[in-house]
């Protein structure tokens, strides 16, 4: 699979400087942790949930977690089991090379084994498992479910650890359960594959929630979160992991109280006003504007609850050709020594050490998701994708 492979290869010709790599469930867990993208939640009870993750499979989504916690009700769980086995099975039985990466968010550590055993040979198509309310005290368990499960298989399993206890947001408890959590992904450190952010539980935890125009980063004590998160979690040195962002929760809006937050410039150089008033009309501006500040926050990808949310984070995950020209300068083997350089578009300041760590995720990011052209926006990617 490869991101944006849904678009016709002519297009991707247009659109891209460097078109996305092709990888698979099998890749190199550094390039699948960028490649995860949009992760697209699904109740794991859905009657065709084949046909569902084919179908989105076709729109440009590669990887998707079938949950059996919070999105079903506890009575509904034994079912969601039965029903996911069924649906791998039926996929293994389907003519199709391509598959999303596809994991399974479970509530308890014994349903690891036992659903891996359950699936049999069709547990080739699981990629791993999300771990609820991931602490220190609650997540090994998991963990050693997981490595169980892996060894018993013999398939290559990750863990998704969410992060959304009520421990990790008070004050007073937060760094104590930040450097737990910290223990328990390090000593599996193979096995995780990203650290995802359950903001929704967060807010919940003060009876609150974001309206469509605001972002997970004006509601404080989230922002505060998140950023101790990546602080001690995701930092570049080598000891980080992949931090995912938070879940959008709108897809249409009756009424806004603040003015929209997409320029019409961009659209209006693109030919595409009608694409910003359809964005504006399903609170896709704001969507925008927090995928924007996830980036800049050190997150990677963001968790999807609407099909309509995955477009938008792959196309601001693309790299501009104006990033990849910078990236590219910083890390020639000649300026291993350090200095500072004139960007090529002679509009910024490259220094070469303090920025080679930026260089370096920005080339992981542009293998995965692509490099535009120079006349190419994010406006072009949307338009292109919607059209495809």
């Amino acid at each position: 699979m490869r991101h944006f492979g849904h678009i016709a290869p002519g297009v991707r010709q247009r659109l891209f400087h460097q078109e996305p790599c092709v990888f698979d469930a099998d890749s190199p867990a550094r390039l699948l942790s960028t490649a995860l993208g949009a992760t697209l939640y699904s109740p794991a009870t859905r009657p065709r949930l084949a046909d569902d993750i084919l179908k989105q499979a076709d729109r440009g989504v590669v990887s998707m977690v079938l949950c059996l916690e919070d999105s079903i009700g506890d009575q509904d769980v034994p079912a969601g089991e039965e029903n996911l086995v069924r649906q791998f099975t039926d996929l293994a039985g389907r003519d199709r090379d391509e598959l999303p990466l596809l994991f399974i968010r479970v509530r308890h550590p014994e349903q690891i084994p036992d659903l891996a055993r359950r699936l049999g040979p069709v547990v080739q198509l699981l990629s791993g498992f999300v771990l609820p309310k991931f602490t220190e005290e609650r997540g090994i368990p998991f963990l050693e479910a997981l490595t169980a499960a892996e060894t018993a298989s013999g398939r290559r399993l990750f863990a998704m650890p969410v992060l959304e206890s009520p421990e990790l947001l008070y004050r007073e408890s937060r760094v104590e359960t930040l450097e737990g959590i910290f223990r328990a992904v390090d000593k599996y450190r193979e096995r995780v594959l990203a650290l995802r952010l359950g903001v929704t539980d967060f807010c919940s935890s003060y009876g609150l929630r974001r309206a469509p125009d605001m972002t997970a980063y004006d509601v404080q004590i989230v922002a505060s979160v998140i950023a101790d998160v990546v602080n001690m979690l995701g930092r570049a040195d080598g000891t980080g992991f992949t931090v995912t962002g938070p879940v959008w929760e709108y897809f249409r809006v009756q009424e806004r109280m603040f003015k929209p937050q997409l320029r019409r410039s961009p659209f209006l150089e693109g030919q595409a006003e009608e694409l910003r008033e359809a964005l504006i009309e399903h609170a896709m501006d704001g969507l925008l504007r927090e995928i924007a500040l996830d980036q800049a926050n050190g997150l990677t990808g963001k968790t999807c609850i609407h099909p309509s949310h995955v477009l938008p984070v792959h196309a601001l995950s693309v790299v501009s050709h104006e990033e990849f020209s910078d990236a590219q300068d910083i890390l020639r083997p000649e300026q291993g020594g350090g200095g500072v350089l004139r960007s090529q578009y002679t509009n910024k300041m490259n220094e070469v050490k303090p920025h080679r760590a930026w260089a370096e995720r920005t080339m992981l990011r542009a293998e995965v998701f692509g490099v535009a052209n120079e006349d190419v926006g994010f406006v072009e990617l949307l338009a292109a994708g919607i059209a495809d």
